[in-house]
């Protein structure tokens, strides 16, 4: 097709159903996920009620009121950003093998979502590692760690850069494994999930998370965040063992909460 022709063809592409539900629904899908999980969260945090306060990750008072409303600013504007780069490089999204077509078995999905968890972990510790370095860390991801006693609602605060970069580490194994439309929104909730309850401050005991095998929960980020180093995996340590940049204390913290069960 010559560029005139494509020119031509350019609005019927934005008129496909597929455009509205890949990628407008995902990204709405994602938002509404990270809000669903991170508003109640934010609310225990906010209250701190004495009877939760041994789940604490930090003894110091969570800044809510400080951070809330930029929290949300951000976001508002990181997913504004997302969709307008989104509607700009549709006519080559289209042609990824997201689809709408038979929805796989219950254990074709089941593997596909723990490759989709462990790929996108692998894939955000080097890019986490890459962030926190010269001119990235200087005006990216700082911004991030602005915040130093997180809550549910910092999650997605963030520079626009780095907001487009998590959330395309996100796509990649979906496409890389031709996932089904659903198969992606399933994962992009759990994916919000982690990160909101990687910010929340609370380490629950009945967190279902934890169903995920080697998931670290809330203190295990809560630590890269008070310690500003260490601990760049998303949720699994796995990778942090290996190349031993687990945060300063945060093994000690670990070994002294678990003997105190």
């Amino acid at each position: 097709m010559n560029l005139p022709a494509f020119i031509d063809h350019l609005p019927s592409l934005y008129q496909d159903p597929m455009f509205w539900l890949f990628p407008m629904g995902t990204l709405a899908v994602s938002t509404g996920t990270f809000l669903l999980f991170a508003i109640p969260y934010t609310l225990v945090a906010w209250f701190d009620p004495p009877s939760l306060r041994r789940y604490k990750v930090q003894d110091t008072p969570f800044d809510i009121a400080k951070w809330l409303w930029p929290s949300l600013g951000r976001l508002a504007f990181n997913v504004m950003v997302v969709a307008v780069v989104l509607v700009l490089i549709w006519p080559l999204l289209r042609l990824s093998p997201i689809h709408q077509g038979e929805m796989p078995a219950w254990y074709v999905v089941i593997a596909q979502l723990g490759f989709f968890i462990l790929l996108d972990d692998f894939l955000y510790y080097w890019m986490h590692r890459t962030m926190h370095k010269g001119w990235l860390l200087k005006h990216v991801h700082s911004i991030h760690h602005r915040i130093r006693h997180t809550t549910a609602i910092n999650g997605n605060y963030m520079h626009p850069i780095e907001y487009l970069c998590t959330a395309g580490l996100a796509l990649i194994g979906p496409m890389l494994v031709g996932a089904h439309l659903h198969v992606l929104w399933i994962w992009l909730a759990l994916r919000q999930y982690e990160a909101t309850d990687g910010h929340c401050g609370y380490v629950f005991p009945w967190n279902p998370g934890h169903l995920i095998p080697l998931y670290e929960g809330a203190g295990y980020h809560d630590f890269h965040h008070a310690k500003y180093q260490g601990n760049y995996a998303g949720c699994l340590p796995f990778l942090d063992r290996f190349w031993n940049t687990y945060a300063r204390g945060y093994l000690a913290w670990r070994q002294a909460r678990r003997s105190a069960r």
